[in-house]
């Protein structure tokens, strides 16, 4: 059985959206990135993003377009800040339906998500959905 997937994501400097990419052809899966409706600067990513990455805030996001229903499978894509997922990641979180199966990948250029790991799989199961996975990727 072929699970049909979506590989959702949010780039801030674009490393996770590249891994994204690959990801999406490797499995032939459809993509669609996170966008916040206001792209902090890279000093506001630092001042406001990391400590609201911390602290589990959400950021204003565009309307997801792709319709859930018709996936199976979703895999969601982040980029570590502080260890954590980013604000527009978290927002994207509560858009997804019960019962899908959800697979986290969080990319970061060093860091590990060790410690938040079972806060993002807790924010995830919260919704009613399943972690099938959960993998740290360095880029």
């Amino acid at each position: 059985m072929i699970l049909k997937t979506l590989i959702l994501f949010h780039s801030y400097t674009g490393k996770t959206k590249a891994l994204a990419e690959r990801k999406a052809a490797e499995l032939m899966a459809d993509i669609e990135e996170i966008k916040t409706v206001r792209r902090p600067s890279k000093f506001g990513a630092f001042v406001v993003g990391i400590p609201s990455s911390i602290g589990r805030k959400k950021a204003k996001i565009h309307p997801i377009k792709s319709s859930f229903d018709e996936y199976d499978k979703i895999v969601l894509m982040s980029p570590v800040w502080a260890g954590h997922t980013t604000p527009a990641v978290n927002s994207a979180i509560d858009c997804i339906p019960s019962g899908k199966r959800v697979e986290v990948i969080m990319v970061s250029s060093s860091g590990e998500t060790d410690e938040s790991a079972d806060r993002i799989k807790a924010l995830i199961y919260n919704r009613g959905c399943e972690v099938t996975d959960y993998t740290d990727v360095k880029a």
